[in-house]
């Protein structure tokens, strides 16, 4: 058996386990993230691969762009640092998350600071929209690989995906 690249590395989510038992679950639609803090995390991760497909598969329909164009993308995004959620559990229908997104471009570090919010219709969850709070260049020493769970309100573990 041929081992991928994929299976060896951990996910860029931030959940310490391989790609292929994590958020590519969910890339591959073997299943769907439960909570709002999965889809935000499956969702960077595809961002982070360039998968717009799935992108636009989880995005609330009424608020969903035609097409995602990476072809001038060069921002390498490579962790991910769960801030806050606010509900967006199991058994609610509405979450927020807030997050930072850590990037490298042309050599040089930087971040956005997004609060996101999420709706659920039915079983699934849908990221409605996101208000950047911040964005720039990261500071000497800042924590790049902070890739907290979130352990506030409505948020799962997602180390027991």
């Amino acid at each position: 058996m041929t081992t991928t690249t994929d299976e060896i590395q951990a996910c860029l989510c931030g959940s310490g386990l391989a790609y292929p038992d994590c958020c590519g679950l969910y890339h591959s639609g073997k299943r769907l993230p439960d909570t709002a803090e999965a889809l935000m995390r499956s969702r960077f991760t595809a961002y982070a691969r360039r998968d717009a497909a799935y992108l636009l598969a989880s995005w609330n329909a009424g608020k969903r762009p035609a097409s995602l164009d990476f072809s001038e993308e060069t921002a390498l995004w490579h962790s991910l640092q769960i801030i806050n959620c606010k509900k967006g559990g199991v058994t609610n229908s509405k979450g927020i998350v807030e997050f930072k997104a850590f990037y490298n471009q042309d050599g040089i570090e930087y971040f956005m600071h997004e609060i996101s919010r999420f709706v659920k219709t039915g079983q699934r969850w849908f990221y409605l929209d996101g208000v950047i709070k911040a964005a720039g260049k990261t500071e000497a020493g800042s924590n790049t690989d902070g890739n907290a769970l979130c352990t506030h309100g409505g948020c799962k573990k997602f180390k027991s995906v």
